[in-house]
């Protein structure tokens, strides 16, 4: 085996057992620092190995590619990898391929991005997992294949790079070992964006190859254009599920409220991401309670996409993001509303208020807004009343990747914990310097062969010591509850599978959940715990 610290990208395409052996992960914080806290890595089984690409760090993302059973097959898929990359490079890439370009042609390789980066940290620093050995070693391809010194490069340069399945089927992998979250973009001194090359090879492998994680494409994209939702929840089961919501905020709360279905020319069409109503219902009931409260203008959409504000082809897939852009947008004029409004959904908030503006004409795109800015509205202006004693435990903030590093939402969330939670305190670092979750870009509901280990073990490594440290003062005393406030359900689905993991309720009495259910919590106008964990 080939030093994991001293990995070249030239090694992705020689046959070796596996390059990186994740035995050398970042220690954790107190109390998770003494031995056995946490569970090995499962063996990888051998039926894996004959199936799969399990020869990059012995996970598996890539659930659909499957190893070539001839020279011939591995021919084609070898061809149709350099025939996206081609692409990539071309005006078909739209918006896309500057920036790219001027990665791939002024990167100092200072390794700043390296430091910034979570997942290389969790590792303990294994090469393969730099921005810049993802980067190299496209560029290596790129250079040799397509530039009009690629015979020269290939002779001085990059000679020794062999494109054969094992590249592809690594760099493929590798792709998938990166949680988009662009804090290398952020630290990089010459404002280059690192994430790029793992996104664009996640596009050439969907686009061009027809290949991407079950989860994402199958699961997730087509379910979502076939019956409305990720969750393959139609029209009818939707309309159970509100009424479902109606009573049980009437049990929680003691009132009956009315959530508005299909109201024409209202203020707000609010879209959740699907999943909540079916993992965290009381999260969209927040919002129901919180708009009712303050008299807010507001309706859902029962129409085919209009309730899921879930898009994963931002992902790996543009082609496929257009189509669900298209059909949000379609919804929003069916109903004649002013504006969408993103409820607590990371990716959906970058998909519909940033992603849609290049794939869709001004005319076409209704205005997209986010609900922590309309939330905070409401609260400074006296709307929503507060008693913060309800919420007196210790209380730190999650910050969403793309809601705050990629769209600038940082302050009015804190300014409501501030009013409401008198034990808020920040993680170090926070804002947009925070770090990934760890289920960023699809990684939260991959669960291809032992992918949710990778997830829970190293993407989410550095998010969960953070937690540890925001609640150091009180983190062994099981009586008192530890909130982490994680406004986004991707982010939530990775908190509940890190604590699951790590025991981290059952011990020690951390729990998680979004804004708005701390602030109906809180509501004056309400007598008993909103939070079960309080009941």
């Amino acid at each position: 085996m080939v030093n994991q610290n001293s990995l070249r990208p030239q090694d992705l395409g020689k046959e070796q057992e596996q390059l990186v052996q994740l035995d050398n992960l970042m220690p954790l914080s107190f109390p998770y620092d003494q031995p056995d806290m946490e569970p090995a890595f499962p063996e990888v089984k051998p039926e894996w190995k004959e199936k799969y690409c399990t020869s990059l760090d012995g996970c598996v993302a890539l659930d659909t590619l499957q190893r070539p059973q001839s020279e011939a097959e591995e021919a084609e898929l070898v061809q149709k990898f350099l025939n996206g990359l081609e692409k990539v490079f071309s005006d078909a890439n739209s918006g896309v391929w500057q920036p790219l370009q001027l990665a791939v042609e002024y990167c100092a390789k200072c390794d700043t991005c390296s430091n910034a980066c979570h997942i290389y940290q969790a590792s303990g620093g294994s090469e393969v997992y730099r921005p810049i050995f993802r980067a190299d070693a496209f560029r290596k391809i790129y250079k040799s294949q397509f530039t009009g010194g690629g015979k020269l490069y290939k002779r001085f340069v990059g000679a020794d790079m062999e494109v054969n399945w094992e590249t592809v089927a690594r760099l493929g992998e590798l792709a998938y070992r990166c949680n988009l979250c662009r804090r290398c973009a952020q630290a990089c001194p010459l404002g280059l964006d690192n994430s790029l090359f793992a996104k664009e090879i996640r596009k050439i492998f969907s686009q061009e190859m027809g290949i991407a994680p079950t989860p994402l494409h199958e699961k997730g994209t087509m379910l979502q254009l076939k019956t409305g939702s990720t969750t393959g929840i139609g029209k009818a089961a939707f309309l159970d599920m509100v009424e479902f919501l109606e009573e049980d905020i009437e049990d929680r709360i003691g009132r009956k409220i009315k959530i508005p279905i299909d109201k024409e020319g209202a203020d707000i069409l609010l879209i959740h991401n699907a999943g909540e109503f079916v993992a965290w219902p009381e999260n969209p009931a927040a919002f129901a309670i919180l708009f009712d409260e303050a008299g807010v203008d507001w309706t859902l959409s029962s129409s085919m996409i209009g309730y899921d504000s879930v898009n994963y082809g931002i992902w790996y897939d543009d082609a496929q993001a257009k189509k669900i852009i298209q059909q949000q947008m379609q919804a929003a004029r069916e109903l004649g509303v002013k504006r969408i409004v993103i409820g607590e959904c990371g990716h959906a908030h970058k998909a519909a208020g940033l992603v849609a503006d290049r794939m869709m004409s001004a005319e076409d795109k209704i205005p997209v807004e986010s609900w922590i800015p309309i939330m905070w509205e409401l609260v400074k202006t006296g709307r929503l009343k507060f008693d913060p004693g309800k919420n007196d435990f210790p209380v730190t903030l999650h910050d969403p990747c793309n809601i705050v590093r990629q769209m600038g939402i940082v302050q009015p969330q804190r300014e409501i914990l501030k009013i409401i939670a008198p034990q808020f305190r920040e993680m170090t670092p926070h804002g947009v310097d925070n770090y990934c979750c760890g289920g960023g870009s699809g990684f939260a509901i991959m669960h291809s062969p032992n992918f949710p280990q990778f997830r829970t073990k190293v993407s989410s490594r550095v998010k969960f010591d953070q937690i540890l440290r925001a609640f150091s003062d009180t983190i062994t005393d099981s009586s008192i509850p530890k909130y982490v406030c994680a406004p986004c359900s991707n982010c939530k689905g990775s908190m509940r599978d890190m604590f699951k993991y790590y025991q981290a309720t059952s011990k020690y009495n951390l729990q998680y959940g979004g804004l708005v259910e701390l602030m109906v919590n809180a509501l004056t106008s309400i007598d008993q715990p909103y939070l079960e964990f309080l009941g």
